[in-house]
């Protein structure tokens, strides 16, 4: 029995490792440019930056005029769209309807004609005008008008713009399949701009740089150009089983290491002329330093990677669905929110640039927000209307979100925990600071995060989420304690990804080689079979 599963153990190594050679390496190796690049989609404070100078004027429709006015083209556009918005699904399975409501409205400038966004408690987002209260969709023209501003914000020289083409599903873009298609705009030194057609919103915004090190990084790491070929729909199964392989192989790998190192401690044997391990040649000595050292993260991000693909849905969703947010915010409009007409005189902004103004409610009271270039968040109070959203609002939302579990805290976190912290490239508008902390008396202590200010929900951890936050996140990213702080994490990265590199080329060298003898003693066998097969012939005449 031992000697079959040693058997077992070395061939189960050995021919996944000539499987998974070249997978592993470029794993490793697009790992680094992902460390560098940038987020695809545009941050809320890269918006801000950009966008136009809002200047309410008299005479501009408040936003219940706008949502009558365009009830039916909203509902024609929503049916022509076709696209099930992102958290509908489990709404849809359930045969769960969601009464139709504004979820979310802000009210801003798109070359230079003013609208409002508003998104809807089924995820579909409009662009209605303030001006007419009528759909607005975004042409070419006003597309490069829209780019020609995003530029102007950024205090370079007027730049020479090209209408690329209408695009309807970018590879570069996720989760935002209700807003296209997307005008593809580039300038002369290589930055382009996606705009959504459907609302007028830059969505992304790249250099050629940060298009090299996604193309370079995530699109292969997340083995994307399986979509570009036409078998996007196996991609996740592809991965899931990638990820299955490449555990077992770093776990055998790592387990032979150790039975193999002979390290003569207390006077033990080692091998000929003192070598700790028993290999020679130069690839095979580096496949065996690489994988002893290195081995251990290497199974970690096997491993993680294994448990992204979330196999058997052993986990929950990160988020939640249309239907449970709907519950959160209520039912009614609120009248300060329905009826409020924008004027520039009574915004106190404090001579700032104001760009955006937004509406958010949670059951019957709502707070406006006006928004500056420099990413300030700040309070308004017209008529009826709140700086903030008190206590009771939002215990009362999370109660509705809840359902019959019960609310057994809520408090105020001034600082960032385990579960609630920002990502690099995420800041305090991303991830603010004052955080509202509810936790739940469900059977999984549920904890919620939101926003105190607006009350957005920022976060959900059930005890499923939390696993996979140290399972997933902790292991992948190596974003906990101390080595979340750069340059400590990037120093850390680096050293265990030299490390992989190593050892994925040191596996592509000898699984070739591997392969390339197998395949050359079966050649062998052939004409060895075949001069036996005729000499038995010969003999039978």
């Amino acid at each position: 029995m031992m000697k079959l599963l040693n058997w077992l153990l070395y061939e189960v190594h050995r021919w996944l490792g000539i499987l998974l050679a070249v997978f592993m390496f470029a794993w490793f190796s697009t790992g680094i440019a992902i460390m560098y690049s940038t987020p695809t989609t545009q941050s809320r404070i890269q918006q801000l930056a950009h966008a136009e100078i809002l200047m309410p004027q008299p005479g501009w429709l408040s936003l219940g005029d706008v949502w009558e006015r365009s009830a039916e083209q909203r509902q024609a556009a929503a049916a022509e769209r076709r696209v099930e918005p992102a958290g509908n699904a489990e709404a849809a399975s359930k045969k769960t309807i969601i009464p139709l409501a504004i979820a979310d409205a802000r009210l801003l400038r798109m070359a230079g004609e003013p609208v409002w966004l508003v998104e809807d408690t089924r995820g579909m987002r409009f662009a209605l005008s303030a001006v007419d209260g009528a759909l607005r969709e975004t042409s070419a023209e006003q597309a490069l008008t829209i780019a020609r501003n995003w530029f102007k914000a950024e205090g370079a020289e007027p730049v020479v713009l090209s209408y690329l083409e209408a695009v309807e599903k970018p590879i570069i873009l996720r989760n935002q399949d209700t807003l296209r298609p997307f005008h593809h705009i580039s300038t002369g030194d290589g930055k382009e701009l996606l705009i959504s057609a459907r609302t007028g919103e830059v969505l992304h915004a790249s250099t050629r740089l940060d298009r090299a090190l996604y193309w370079g990084g995530n699109w292969l790491h997340l083995l994307k150009p399986l979509e570009a070929i036409g078998l996007g729909e196996y991609r996740h199964s592809i991965q899931l089983g990638l990820g299955l392989f490449a555990t077992a192989a770093s776990l055998t790998g790592l387990i032979i290491g150790w039975l193999r190192w002979r390290p003569g401690f207390g006077g033990r044997p080692t091998y000929s002329q003192g070598r700790t391990q028993p290999y020679r040649e130069f690839w095979a000595k580096w496949h065996f330093w690489s994988g002893l050292l290195g081995g251990s993260i290497a199974l970690c991000w096997a491993f993680s990677g294994f448990l992204d693909t979330n196999p058997g849905k052993w986990f929950t969703e990160e988020n939640y669905g249309r239907a449970d947010l709907s519950r959160f915010l209520g039912g009614e409009l609120p009248a300060a929110m329905r009826d409020w007409r924008p004027e520039y005189q009574t915004l106190a902004a404090d001579g700032r640039e104001v760009v955006e103004l937004g509406w958010r409610r949670l059951g019957g009271e709502a707070v406006l927000f006006a928004d500056t270039r420099d990413g300030q968040h700040l309070p308004q109070t017209p008529n009826g209307a709140s700086s903030r959203f008190g206590e009771a609002a939002i215990r009362d939302a999370v109660q509705r979100l809840a359902g019959e579990a019960e609310v057994v805290s809520l408090e105020e976190l001034h600082e960032y925990d385990s579960y609630y912290y920002p990502r690099h490239h995420q800041g305090q508008a991303e991830k603010p600071l004052p955080v509202r902390l509810a936790t739940l008396g469900d059977e999984s202590g549920t904890l919620i995060y939101l926003d105190p200010q607006d009350g957005r929900l920022i976060g959900k951890f059930d005890r499923s989420r939390r696993v996979f936050r140290w399972l997933y996140s902790a292991l992948h990213h190596w974003d906990f304690g101390w080595l979340y702080y750069r340059p400590l994490w990037d120093a850390w990265m680096l050293v265990w990804i030299s490390f992989g590199l190593v050892l994925g080329a040191s596996s592509v060298v000898i699984g070739w080689r591997r392969l390339k003898k197998a395949l050359a003693r079966k050649k062998q066998a052939v004409p060895q079979g075949l001069a036996t097969a005729r000499l038995k012939t010969e003999n039978a005449s």
